[in-house]
């Protein structure tokens, strides 16, 4: 649906920032992320040019928008049992438990965390995807931000995409790892498979530094932080390395059993059907008292229950939620 054309010229003080901070100045009913969109589609032009979000502009240019609001597929409200650790007038925090779906789509038309929050919230209508700043797979357990407000909203995902919020995870890898590191690489939609993602010599930037938090026989415990967050991101790097996640269905290699192993142990991980990696952490900046705040989730009991086994119960729940990510000198 498209409404009339919005025309403004490049005042003196905007001279030489970025066309989208400059268009979000003037049209602050729209989130910075749809403003984004136009401009890759070609709906915000500059001196009836094309322009990428971040380009510059110069004083006394002219901006012309062409606002396309697209029809939103209606998302019913449903009572859910959230667990929400935290919430106040700006942000909700939410622990997502594994198996629940994010947002409504392709075979999943209800019974999404995004239905439970807006029957939660009702408000969250107003929000693109319910206030929901980033994502979770259906199968990955741990923490997610929502924004109650268009402040809020725009606030944390100009703080996502200037990588300014610290996210924290942690999972079960095949095979024992003998240091971290970083992985730096581009990811793109493979065209073999329209569910997947790989990595590519074009696609988009994606990096992750991941420690080595405790090795065992066949298996390593690990923690990753996301520097970038790109669809499937841990999963297809830890695949990339030779150490994919352990129950990965999409990106996964063959299951290994160690040595020796008890017959618990076996059973264990053979019945272990999902991508065994858990949000733990967010640490961000408050939309607005500006005050730094972190959040944290101990691990799922089936993961606790995996890496009990693999250390023949020398590891309890206190001891797995308390190793931290350590610092690499270089």
């Amino acid at each position: 649906m498209k409404e009339d054309a919005i025309e403004f010229l490049v005042l003196t003080e905007e001279h030489n920032q970025r066309v989208d901070k400059v268009v979000s100045s003037y049209l602050k009913e729209y989130s910075r992320v749809i403003i984004k969109d136009w401009i890759e589609t070609g709906n915000i032009l500059v001196d009836n040019h094309i322009v990428k979000a971040k380009t510059k502009v110069q004083e006394g240019q002219h901006i012309i928008v062409h606002p396309v609001l697209k029809e939103r597929t209606e998302v019913n409200p449903q009572k859910m049992n959230l667990q929400i650790i935290f919430e106040d007038n700006d942000l909700i925090i939410v622990d997502k438990p594994h198996g629940l779906v994010v947002h409504p789509g392709h075979g999943h038309h209800d019974s999404t965390l995004q239905n439970g929050l807006l029957y939660h919230h009702p408000d969250l209508k107003l929000l693109p995807r319910a206030g929901l700043v980033h994502r979770l797979d259906k199968d990955t357990s741990g923490l997610l931000m929502v924004a109650k407000n268009s402040n809020s909203y725009n606030s944390l995902n100009t703080a996502l995409q200037s990588r300014l919020i610290k996210r924290e995870y942690r999972a079960i890898c095949i095979g024992e790892m003998t240091s971290g590191g970083t992985i730096d690489v581009n990811l793109s939609r493979d065209p073999n498979n329209r569910i997947k993602y790989k990595v590519s010599k074009f696609g988009k930037s994606s990096i992750t530094h991941y420690r080595v938090l405790k090795k065992f026989q066949g298996h390593s415990f690990i923690g990753l932080r996301l520097e970038t967050g790109r669809t499937h991101q841990l999963r297809i790097h830890m695949s990339h390395i030779r150490h994919a996640i352990l129950g990965d269905p999409l990106y996964g290699q063959r299951l290994m059993i160690p040595k020796g192993s008890s017959e618990s142990l076996k059973k264990t991980l053979r019945s272990f059907k999902r991508q065994a990696l858990h949000a733990c952490q967010l640490t961000f900046q408050h939309p607005s008292t500006e005050e730094l705040i972190s959040f944290s989730s101990k691990l799922p009991k089936d993961m606790e229950s995996i890496i009990k086994e693999l250390s023949g119960n020398a590891l309890d729940a206190d001891t797995m939620n308390n190793l931290q990510f350590p610092d690499i000198k270089t």
